[in-house]
Formats: structure tokens, sequence, C-alpha cells
């Protein structure tokens, strides 16, 4: 789950999923250190850009066959 270090945004050492598609689309997320247990169901990001504005998360999964990418879900409250 390295990304490219030629990635703006990417440090040395770090390990990054790209997020896929809604608000977020485009961004690196750091899981750094993250155990596969703490990730598997996904995370719930806090975003201004949703649907649900302020306040807001965008909802991103692990792709299947490709952990170094997560869709996004959908948008929560």
């Amino acid at each position: 789950m390295r990304w490219k270090a030629d990635h703006p945004g990417s440090k040395p050492g770090r390990s990054y999923a790209e997020l896929v598609g809604g608000p977020l689309d485009g961004l690196l997320l750091d899981i750094t250190g993250r155990r596969p247990e703490e990730i598997d169901d996904g995370v719930s990001l806090a975003t201004e850009l949703g649907q649900f504005g302020p306040g807001g998360r965008a909802l991103y999964d692990p792709r299947p066959g490709d952990p170094a990418r997560w869709d996004w879900g959908g948008d929560s409250p």
C-alpha cells in the first residue's frame, strides 16, 4: 500500500490509500501503522464538502483486490 513518492502530499516511509469518488476524490488517506481490523470496514471522514455540509461525513471502503484505492460509499450526517 505504499504510494509513489512523487504523488503530491505523500511522504517517504508512509502508507496511503487514495480516496476515489465522492467529495474527497483524489486525496490520500494516511493509513500508516493502522491494523487491518481498524480499516477493513472502511472509514467515516469528516468533511464540509459532502451532501450534508458542515458536520457531515464521507464514507470510504477499501476496494476489493486493490487496497491502495478506497471507494466512496456515500455521505452521512
